[in-house]
């Protein structure tokens, strides 16, 4: 296939691009060039910002491509434009949505691609559910040939999937946890959640590419695996070689608490990962015959903590969410204290 990805190289495309050119397709990326480091080798790289959308389309002049992903359209005025730039050269386009388009709450935890799509509590999801609709509408009038993915928390050897960190990422919760400070988790930390392995999510991405039988439907692909919160950070712990010290806090509260230090986490909470979910990837399944997602949480950050640990590039400080940490494990010290 001659592929291009707009993007190319983040947590999901990067792993998508690498199985890709593994595999002997012609690989083309549309992006700026800020991370050639993360381009396999082989792929070809057209150098231009895609939201300048007259720069694209002289770029991209006399090209035609089997498939076409964008990896970084977020809102409709996104997909727009690429439905101009593409609706003559694709055979496929494929647009990357979210999983937290999906109701929340959920009225049923068992999640399929027919559960309903609305989200009151994140202004991404609301954006990526009406690019969703526009693109559905393009495919009904026009035949445009659009394939909709929806990814689930997806993270790789460079990225810990947690529901709560600062603007630095994840790293300063593993430093707590390294250091024995309390680590909070949201909720009793009882809620169920999927965490899926960016080499799976592609192995499934790259079967439903040129796949006739994907056009015009809407897909999810995550892992199988359904853990706890609690669970999920005792693995990390386990891991580092440190035993977990949790604080469970109620996310209301996290949320009242976080707005004081300038964190907005009700959509990221309350619109995502406070709600328990459990994926049914059986139309995934029908589509790509054989797909199953091969990494457990576990097995993924045996890879992913060492690397962590070894490249201090990777540790990234964070002393706003340290203190954030700190203050509301001491309100919760001094509410245990008053009853």
């Amino acid at each position: 296939m001659k592929v291009l990805l707009i993007g190319g190289t983040g947590i999901i495309s990067t792993a998508v691009s690498a199985q890709l050119r593994a595999a002997g397709h012609e690989l083309y990326l549309l992006n700026r060039g800020n991370r050639a480091a993360r381009c396999p080798e082989g792929a070809k790289t057209l150098s231009a910002d895609a939201r300048d959308e007259e720069a694209a389309r002289r770029l991209l002049e006399g090209y035609t491509f089997d498939v076409v992903a964008d990896f970084i359209a977020f809102e409709p005025e996104h997909v727009k434009r690429d439905f101009r730039l593409f609706r003559e050269k694709t055979g496929q386009y494929i647009f990357i949505s979210s999983a937290s388009a999906y109701q929340k709450p959920p009225v049923n935890p068992v999640i399929t691609e027919s559960t309903p799509l609305s989200n009151p509590y994140w202004q991404y999801a609301r954006n990526k559910i009406a690019c969703e609709e526009w693109l559905t509408e393009r495919f009904r009038a026009e035949g445009f040939p659009v394939t909709i993915v929806r990814p689930s928390h997806t993270y790789d050897n460079t990225y810990v999937p947690l529901a709560l960190h600062g603007d630095g990422g994840p790293w300063q919760v593993l430093s707590r946890m390294l250091r024995g400070r309390p680590v909070i988790i949201h909720g009793d930390g009882s809620s169920l959640w999927t965490v899926t392995h960016n080499s799976d999510f592609a192995r499934g991405f790259i079967g439903l590419m040129g796949n006739p039988h994907a056009i015009g439907q809407t897909v999810h692909i995550t892992g199988d695996e359904s853990l706890t919160w609690t669970q999920i950070h005792e693995i990390i712990a386990a891991r580092l070689g440190v035993r977990l010290n949790p604080l469970c806090v109620p996310s209301g509260l996290i949320i009242q608490a976080g707005k004081r230090h300038g964190y907005d986490f009700e959509g990221t909470l309350l619109g995502d990962k406070a709600c328990s979910v459990i994926f049914d990837n059986t139309k995934l399944k029908r589509l790509v015959p054989g797909f199953a997602a091969a990494t457990r949480f576990d097995q993924g950050m045996a890879e992913t903590i060492p690397r962590l640990l070894s490249h201090p590039e990777l540790q990234t400080e964070d002393p706003e969410f340290e203190a954030f940490c700190d203050h509301v494990c001491a309100a919760m010290g001094a509410a245990r204290a008053a009853l």
